[in-house]
């Protein structure tokens, strides 16, 4: 589907947006892991997180819904269904990775695919630490789907260090370490992600070494409630439109602002945006409040390398901002972005080719340069749906608009975006 943007004129209004995709799967996860009934609020309607729902579905969790609550009527240890089918992870790399470190425990084979993009992306760099622990687990010759999972007798603790910054890898050893006699640890020299260890209640040491992390069987998951709060990275997009439009403000409610996941606001601010938090509340450990910004003129800044973890997700709408900013926008050392549901750095560079800049690519970044030629383009989604919502969002601030190609795989983490730029933009 091509999806037609025209320019807007201004943001205005209140917008709240669905819970963050990164909790929802961890809730789910979590919950269904449980022995009981759990409740999860402001559940992430993605692809994403169904995907995650319709695995533990096929090992035997129910779950009912309405618009306010997921119920889960969790298993508890030892007590899941031997699959029926493969688990379809569909285009979800956290439900991949997350979901080995549960499987390697279990007393069942099983077996994990993904659709085409998934299938791409590099799963050795779970699978072995993984093995380390014990398990028998196996993906492809080439290092990619689909995970082959054989019952064990029993898993082993092990202290993991971290070769890069990974939430995923992290939270899937971590998950596989709630199954051990002993004590697992992870530790990473740049922090990633931290929600596996808020929601689990996981000790956390910051140490010369780095920061430590750790699991066990008393971390194991209890049946509880979950509040979601609304997605940080989803809200990335409308925040860059509004500082960008002229005349415009809005405010987002209940955004997470888990500290692992805000670094993108503290490169805005530091670009001179008017961003400011409000009513800052907390829940399970994790910190939530409303993001109110308004129409900015923005100084492209040095991004520093040690943040880059934590903003790997929002480069691409980063991009965005800093392509209107006073001066050059740079991005470097994150060759990360080359192996998510795309080639992020590649599809970047070549949608803002179309439009005349001066786009130098290296292989772990990009710099870009100059104004945009007052054309409407076609631009390339690569079936990634945070390089579609970044180049609607640019369209829409283009003079004569633009397109965007296959813009329908927003809806592996945003089914709702266009509804709600309806809301705001006039």
């Amino acid at each position: 589907m091509i999806q037609e943007f025209e320019k807007i004129d201004k943001v205005q209004g209140d917008l709240k947006l669905p819970g963050d995709k990164s909790i929802s799967h961890r809730a789910v996860m979590f919950s269904a892991m449980a022995k009981g009934e759990s409740k999860i609020f402001n559940l992430s309607s993605s692809e994403d997180v169904i995907s995650t729902k319709e695995c533990f579905e096929v090992v035997g969790v129910e779950f009912d819904e309405t618009e306010e609550v997921l119920i889960v009527r969790g298993k508890g240890a030892g007590n899941f269904a031997t699959p029926f089918k493969p688990l379809y992870a569909g285009n979800s790399g956290t439900t991949t990775r997350l979901i080995s470190g549960f499987l390697i425990a279990q007393n069942f084979k099983s077996i994990v695919t993904g659709d085409f993009s998934l299938s791409q992306r590099p799963m050795k760099r779970v699978v072995d630490p993984l093995r380390t622990m014990g398990g028998d687990i196996t993906c492809s010759e080439n290092d990619t789907l689909p995970i082959m999972v054989n019952p064990i007798d029993a898993i082993k603790a092990i202290n993991y260090d971290l070769p890069i910054p990974s939430a995923q890898i992290k939270s899937s050893v971590l998950i596989a370490g709630l199954h051990s006699d002993g004590v697992t640890s992870v530790i990473e020299k740049v922090q990633s992600r931290n929600h596996t260890e808020k929601m689990l209640g996981l000790k956390v040491e910051r140490t010369e070494r780095g920061i430590i992390s750790y699991s066990s069987k008393k971390n194991y998951p209890q049946a509880r409630e979950y509040f979601v709060p609304s997605d940080i990275s989803t809200a990335a997009f409308f925040v860059v439109l509004t500082l960008l439009s002229e005349n415009s403000s809005l405010t987002l409610k209940n955004v997470s602002l888990n500290e692992t996941r805000t670094g993108y606001l503290e490169v805005l601010k530091k670009m001179r945006a008017h961003i400011k938090i409000d009513n800052k509340q907390e829940k399970a450990g994790e910190e939530f409040g409303d993001v109110f910004v308004e129409s900015s003129k923005l100084n492209n800044v040095e991004i520093p390398e040690k943040i880059i973890p934590n903003i790997i997700d929002e480069i691409p709408i980063l991009s965005i901002a800093g392509l209107f900013a006073e001066g050059r926008f740079e991005i470097n050392k994150a060759s990360e972005l080359r192996k998510k549901e795309t080639d992020r750095i590649k599809a970047v560079c070549e949608n803002l080719r179309l439009i005349g800049l001066n786009v130098e690519e290296s292989e772990d970044g990009y710099s870009i340069s100059g104004s945009p030629k007052n054309i409407k383009a076609e631009f390339q989604s690569y079936g990634d749906h945070r390089i579609a919502m970044a180049f609607g969002i640019l369209s829409m601030l283009l003079p004569n608009g633009g397109k965007v190609n296959d813009f329908d795989c927003v809806k592996i983490s945003n089914p709702e975006f266009m509804k709600q730029i309806k809301n705001v933009v006039l």
